[in-house]
């Protein structure tokens, strides 16, 4: 049967909506609680809606009874303090799973290329049903920054870099694409992430704020391309390395005892 997907997703794994006015918005993600979460670089993670109406961020299919990231519960005291960055989420009235910003510390186009990663979103996710998807919604002007997406992991010949300024909104198969921020800021960079289930109302929003599915790439200098590049072969020769080598001794300590 297969999952109800995206359209406008089918090219590329993205789209790029029209940009938000954020100056008119108040700055709710300083007032909200964040968590401890570790999440493709060094960050903290503010929940809005979870599993239970709880603060915590942790996979729907974590919990008793485990289900598959929709369905999210509200937490009264987060949304009590963002009302808008709620209201922007709920926009489209597709079904929300996860809801949350994200602070991410500054770091490097290495440090992205070496964090880029995949989202399990649709684990649990019934066969004919909507493909979860995740929206990206830049709260803060990281206008020297961007937003790496791959193909592949390490492949770097389908490459996009999305800039992000404040209002920059993004709509991301992040279960297909790999993805992180490379973010070139002496401050952290704010970002509301809210998983969505495609199908029509999706669709509709998509097309009320002109999606397009390429825009033209971040300039960056082509030898910072490839030394990022070189730096992330290192790097995760580096860990594989590391596991193998913690394997080998686990085995070789069972063997023994």
């Amino acid at each position: 049967m297969g999952y109800t997907k995206c359209a406008a997703l089918e090219e590329t794994g993205y789209v790029v909506l029209d940009r938000y006015d954020q100056s008119k918005d108040p700055q709710e993600w300083l007032d909200i609680e964040y968590v401890d979460w570790k999440s493709s670089g060094d960050t903290r993670f503010a929940p809005l809606a979870s599993a239970k109406g709880e603060i915590e961020v942790n996979g729907f299919w974590n919990h008793q009874p485990p289900r598959t990231d929709k369905d999210g519960v509200w937490i009264p005291s987060q949304v009590e303090k963002a009302p808008n960055l709620v209201r922007r989420a709920m926009e489209p009235g597709a079904n929300v799973g996860r809801c949350r910003v994200i602070e991410l510390q500054p770091n490097t186009y290495a440090d992205a290329l070496y964090n880029l990663h995949q989202d399990d979103n649709n684990r649990l996710n019934p066969d004919g049903t909507g493909w979860i998807v995740r929206g990206f919604f830049n709260l803060t002007n990281d206008d020297t920054s961007y937003f790496v997406l791959r193909d592949n992991q390490t492949d770097p010949s389908v490459e996009y870099r999305l800039a992000l300024p404040a209002g920059a909104q993004l709509i991301v198969d992040t279960q297909r694409i790999w993805h992180a921020t490379c973010l070139n800021s002496p401050t952290p960079r704010y970002c509301l992430i809210t998983s969505w289930e495609s199908g029509p109302e999706l669709d509709a929003y998509i097309a009320k704020y002109n999606g397009v599915s390429r825009v033209p790439n971040v300039d960056v200098p082509q030898e910072l391309l490839d030394a990022g590049q070189e730096e992330q072969s290192r790097r995760l020769a580096a860990r594989a390395a590391y596991y193998a080598a913690k394997g080998a001794a686990e085995k070789t300590a069972m063997s023994e005892a």
